[in-house]
């Protein structure tokens, strides 16, 4: 029997092979239909269907080597029978569980050489890559595919966000225009547009784009749907519309599955994002906060990581400092993967954070520069990361250098011109510095947006 994508597999039964699908459309697609393989593998014995339950349970981002993994990969193993392709994705899972990414990396490069279409290899590739800060890499594994994908929405989607990333906007825009062409509904080509949109500063045009594709992602897992909304939060803010963006975070963001480390790391940011603006978040870091004691050890994605730390600490809950101090011995620990990452930049960025989350704003900065041009290291995506030059920018204007968040401000104002939040900025910032006729233009800028969209 074929997979939905064309490759051969050795399920032999109708219900083996739905759950196949269910994977790869629910892994492709952030379909919630993902999970049909966990229910399939309680009883199936295909070594297909426990391998897919295994990268599952590796996806949930759960901090730790879930022992369901195991147990699956065991499973697979038993089973007699795999293909070439089934058995590389076999050792995809096992070097997985041995937390040897470089390997990881290799078998599915093999794997992706022979087999083009196997579009969850490539997916799981990016996904590696993406957390690493490898963005050249993920696009350049796409180059394998390109040939006998091109015709795929997720594989246009996929290719989409890696050229994004690489600041390739005319290229990323082409490939998501190609892939909602062949999809509408396409959710991670949406995603890359809106990223797209954001960094360019279309922001009337993100907010109408995502408005009319938002009945369509009660489908989606949790994080693409609460990310999607975190997306269209940043439109309105960038608008002004903070009521709109907190109503989101209350209604959206903050409303799925709040044990999830990608919707836990989202609600962080666009709190924080909001409370940088003058929001008042009232009791919202003490809810966030009791979902994130969990996360106390959890030092398995730097990125992720340091959003539980900054979000523990504004909830004041103890469990903040031991996950900083894990972190410490994390950065310390020579033959890691993670080594270089925690150890070169984000050890100073946890301690930079820490000192925010706790008012010691003079201490920010020299933590923070010393490793801002290496951020991208810790993985995540440059909107993602651009929470900690808004960081570095709070803390300048709180200690009063005007003339360095100057610069900064208007760097930024050029990409968003009227950026709400940029422009009430630099309007206070010149009035400050005596430069009243400048903070009237500042102001004059934005004073119409907040009824766009």
């Amino acid at each position: 029997m074929q997979d939905i994508l064309g490759n051969a597999t050795t399920v032999q039964t109708a219900q083996d092979l739905q759950a196949v699908n269910d994977f790869i459309e629910g892994f492709l697609g952030y379909n919630q239909c993902i999970i049909a393989v966990l229910t399939a593998a309680e009883t199936s014995q295909n070594g297909l269907v426990h391998i897919y339950a295994g990268l599952l349970w590796m996806l949930s981002e759960t901090g730790d080597i879930p022992e369901a993994a195991q147990q699956h990969a065991q499973k697979a193993m038993a089973a007699t029978g795999l293909n070439a392709r089934e058995q590389l994705l076999l050792q995809t899972l096992t070097f997985w569980l041995q937390s040897d990414m470089a390997g990881v990396r290799q078998t599915l490069q093999t794997l992706l050489s022979q087999w083009p279409c196997d579009l969850v290899a490539l997916k799981i590739h990016q996904y590696d890559d993406f957390n690493n800060g490898r963005f050249l890499e993920m696009l350049r594994v796409t180059e394998l595919c390109h040939s006998a994908a091109a015709s795929n929405a997720y594989f246009q989607g996929m290719r989409a966000f890696a050229f994004e990333q690489c600041h390739l906007f005319d290229h990323a825009e082409e490939a998501a225009r190609q892939a909602l062409a062949l999809d509408p509904q396409e959710a991670w080509a949406q995603h890359a547009l809106a990223h797209i949109m954001l960094t360019q500063g279309r922001i009337e045009e993100g907010v109408s784009f995502l408005s009319a594709h938002t009945q369509e992602w009660g489908r989606l897992t949790s994080f693409l749907y609460t990310h999607l909304w975190w997306h269209k939060a940043l439109f309105h803010i960038s608008l002004g519309q903070q009521d709109v963006a907190l109503a989101i975070y209350d209604e959206h963001c903050w409303a799925r599955d709040r044990t999830f480390s990608q919707d836990q790391a989202g609600a962080v940011s666009l709190l924080l994002r909001l409370e940088l603006t003058g929001v008042a978040v009232g009791a919202r870091w003490q809810d966030l906060g009791t979902y994130l004691v969990a996360r106390q050890h959890d030092v398995s994605q730097p990125f992720l990581t340091l959003h539980y730390l900054y979000g523990l600490l504004r909830a004041h809950k103890p469990e903040g400092e031991f996950l900083l101090n894990a972190i410490r011995h994390e950065a310390a620990r020579k033959k890691t993967s993670l080594h270089a990452a925690w150890h070169e930049v984000g050890v100073a960025l946890a301690d930079a954070l820490a000192a925010h989350a706790q008012e010691r704003y003079d201490a920010v900065l020299p933590l923070l520069d010393p490793v801002m041009g290496r951020i991208g290291q810790i993985g995540g995506s440059h909107a993602q990361r651009d929470l900690f030059e808004q960081i570095a920018l709070d803390a300048m204007l709180r200690i009063g250098e005007n003339s360095r968040a100057q610069q900064i401000l208007e760097t930024r104002r050029l990409i968003i011109p009227y950026d709400v939040p940029t422009n009430t900025a630099l309007a206070g910032l010149y009035e400050q510095s005596g430069l009243s006729a400048l903070a009237q233009e500042a102001r004059g800028r934005w004073r119409d947006r907040r009824t766009v969209g």
